[in-house]
């Protein structure tokens, strides 16, 4: 891939792509880990005397807008990265300046009155149907306003979208350090696991999760299933190797693992020299059921195994329990984790290799 590090960089207009794509309260970030990632990129970026706008999508907004810039009805505020401008800002340690659009002249205006130290936040990127498209005229009209393209948010490389792909196409484009550190931390789980290696994989959405313990049925000792997807597995009656256990009881509703499966899943967890985890272990949202999860997050810690763990799900945990600087890398890729670790294509990095 073609890295930041190597790009002349010196009085250009960037545009960074960052996933801010975070929950939401009281128009305060509950998150800071996906927004502190791109931190070391950005800094680097203003050291090289940059000008820099980033750019994120914020969940699924029905509401979009032309290509030229007229509303099909009421965009949707929910959506609008503008209440987390301060907590960007906060997190970043720079000033941060809204701009309440990601293509046209109030950008170029942005640019304009732009101060040192200062960058630019722009409009959820998903209020344009173009985005998720593709489209090449969309993917035009984000790039016009910028000299380079700088992609730090490994969470969305699985997506052929515009602000990942189709600008990349346009300008020059580099992976930042994160996305650096991302590839580098998967791929020696991946293709060099100090052994013991255990997967452990929860939550739910079987269909997506299938894929990788069969990849890692090929490469690892032991899967520990848990959560929703373990259920599944169990009712369904599928049949795995014997690297694959399931547990062996549940709370009475099933909403997490039990006693017996915690203890199962420890004692192997204990002799593990590498980890991987993607899930949780029951339904965490309620304390009642996140027990499972909490023990299991207990004995990864104690381990002292080489531990990388991702998803959105898996960082809510981490942060909850103030543990994510017990853990090697937390990765901030879900689905994107997912499907690098099972081999699938990803076209945000293939779009930046040389």
């Amino acid at each position: 891939m073609k890295q930041i590090q190597n790009a002349e960089l010196k009085d250009k207009r960037v545009l960074l792509r960052a996933d801010f794509n975070v929950a939401i309260e009281n128009e305060d970030a509950r998150e800071t880990y996906k927004i502190q990632a791109c931190k070391e990129s950005l800094i680097y970026l203003l050291s090289q005397d940059a000008k820099v706008a980033i750019i994120s999508h914020l969940g699924r907004p029905a509401a979009v807008k032309t290509l030229a810039g007229k509303p099909e009805g009421k965009i949707n505020s929910e959506f609008s990265l503008k209440p987390i401008a301060d907590d960007v800002e906060r997190i970043l340690g720079v000033k941060v300046k809204f701009i309440d659009d990601c293509i046209g002249d109030k950008v170029k205006k942005g640019f304009s009155n732009l101060q040192p130290n200062e960058i630019l936040l722009l409009e959820n990127v998903r209020f344009y149907e173009g985005e998720e498209k593709n489209d090449e005229g969309f993917s035009k009209k984000l790039a016009e306003n910028f000299d380079v393209f700088v992609n730090d948010a490994f969470s969305v490389c699985h997506r052929d979208q515009a602000s990942v792909t189709g600008v990349a196409k346009i300008l020059p484009s580099y992976a930042g350090f994160w996305l650096q550190k991302e590839i580098k931390n998967l791929d020696k789980i991946k293709n060099n696991p100090q052994r013991p290696a255990v997967a452990i994989i929860g939550g739910a959405k079987i269909e997506t999760k299938l894929p990788l313990i069969k990849e890692f049925e090929n490469s690892y000792d032991y899967i520990l299933v848990g959560g929703k997807i373990a259920n599944e597995a169990i009712d369904q009656e599928l049949k795995f190797s014997e690297k694959v256990m399931l547990p062996v009881d549940f709370t009475g509703d099933r909403f997490d693992i039990g006693d017996e499966t915690i203890k199962k899943f420890s004692e192997i967890i204990k002799n593990a020299k590498t980890i991987v985890w993607n899930g949780p272990m029951g339904k965490f949202e309620e304390q009642k059921y996140a027990i499972g999860t909490e023990e299991i997050l207990n004995a990864v810690i104690k381990s002292g195994a080489f531990t990388l763990m991702g998803g959105g799900e898996s960082v809510e945990i981490l942060e909850k329990e103030k543990d994510i600087d017990k853990i090697s890398f937390v990765s901030t890729g879900g689905g994107a984790m997912l499907e690098y670790l099972s081999g699938n294509p990803m076209p945000g990095i293939e779009a930046l290799k040389e």
